[in-house]
């Protein structure tokens, strides 16, 4: 089995350097170029892929393959006549050694365009690529941008937003400041990376499809999330409600005031989305789900602590005042008013949570016909 070794120098350095033009045939005439070539240019990476192709022939022969190394060089004239040159001495070696495959060794991505060329002629087994230790780096990130650049999908992720953020700051810049022109863009790129990372485009790429299928099945759900999305606004507004009245500039306190305020129907808006999916739960399968009967309760119960946590804060701070308890009389019992701190308060709070939450564990399990505890089944 012959095996032709051949070295690709499509940019023809070697006859630049050298003066001596392809095919250059036969072990000791390679090894006479890679003198020629180092001596011209030791720093030149096509030494090292003339010795890549000895090593290569070196194993061949080892393992009792008939082989023959070569080196075939372009034109520093066109790409085309560059090519067709070497298309020409590869079929002068194909004619002359009859090889049944080849090993192809280059250096640069130059050189592979050279590969269908030379398959063209005879079956290549190997494409052996040489990169120098030293530029490693510089050859690995062009190969993953050239990958990446082929990617339709990633060319439209990330070169798009670069390329509305290098437009839009100087548009912004001249128009407002360059503070305005930062905040802005930042802004839009977390909102972007939020929007791609949470997957809310795979998202609203399905809601029509799911929303047309709610429809035809007659699902109550679809009717219990426009409720749902109603209540949110309400809650968002009343929210903003709350903050256009706190007159403390700190961002905590704000923060905490759309919370206490906005929470209540952010509640009832889950609330109502999990009730219809409990409703659908029903109708399709004539059962009920431990799971679903118990995510009512678990709303209610973060709903509850939540607004328990924005209240300490609001209460610390003086932004909203204690809750008393009224004067109550139990027959000759009568106990006076009396506030709660804003511990108190939230222990309270916390405490009504945890309640709700292990009511709705119970209730699930009942429903779902398990026990909170499963009995010991004797061996």
């Amino acid at each position: 089995m012959t095996t032709l070794v051949l070295c690709v120098d499509r940019g023809d350095d070697v006859r630049r350097k050298t003066g001596r033009s392809g095919p250059v045939v036969g072990r000791d005439a390679v090894e006479s170029l890679v003198t020629t070539v180092g001596l011209a240019d030791p720093e030149d990476s096509r030494v090292n892929s003339l010795l890549e192709s000895l090593r290569v022939a070196d194993d061949l022969e080892a393992d009792g393959d008939d082989v023959v190394v070569a080196v075939v060089t372009g034109t520093t004239e066109a790409i085309v006549s560059a090519d067709r040159a070497m298309a020409r001495q590869v079929d002068e070696l194909v004619e002359t050694h009859d090889p049944d495959s080849a090993i192809v060794v280059i250096d640069s991505v130059e050189d592979e365009r050279v590969v269908p060329i030379v398959e063209s002629r005879v079956r290549v087994d190997s494409v052996d690529r040489v990169v120098v230790r030293q530029s490693h780096d510089i050859e690995s990130t062009y190969y993953l941008l050239k990958q990446f650049l082929a990617d339709e999908e990633l060319r439209g992720t990330v070169l798009v937003p670069i390329g509305l953020t290098l437009l839009a700051f100087p548009i912004l810049s001249v128009l407002a400041s360059t503070t305005v022109a930062v905040a802005t863009i930042t802004a839009a790129l977390g909102a972007f990376l939020l929007y791609k990372g949470l997957g809310i485009d795979d998202y609203l790429e399905d809601m029509p499809r799911q929303a047309r299928d709610a429809f035809y099945s007659g699902r109550v759900s679809i009717v219990t999330y426009v409720v749902a999305g109603g209540l949110a606004l309400v809650g968002v507004f009343a929210g903003a409600l709350g903050v256009s009245g706190t007159a403390s500039p700190a961002v905590i306190q704000i923060v905490m005031a759309f919370i206490y305020h906005s929470v209540p129907w952010l509640a009832l808006s889950a609330l109502s989305a999990s009730t219809g999916r409990i409703f659908d739960e029903v109708i399709r399968t004539d059962a009920l789900s431990g799971a679903y009967l118990n995510l009512p309760f678990g709303v209610v119960a973060t709903g509850i602590v939540i607004r328990g946590f924005s209240a300490y804060f609001l209460q610390r701070s003086g932004a909203v005042g204690p809750i008393t308890f009224p004067q109550v009389r139990i027959g000759a019992l009568q106990l006076a008013p009396f506030p709660l701190t804003a511990e108190e308060r939230l222990a309270v709070f916390v405490v009504a949570g945890v309640l709700v939450s292990l009511v709705g564990v119970r209730i699930a399990s009942y429903f779902s016909g398990a026990t909170l505890i499963e009995p010991e089944v004797p061996e």
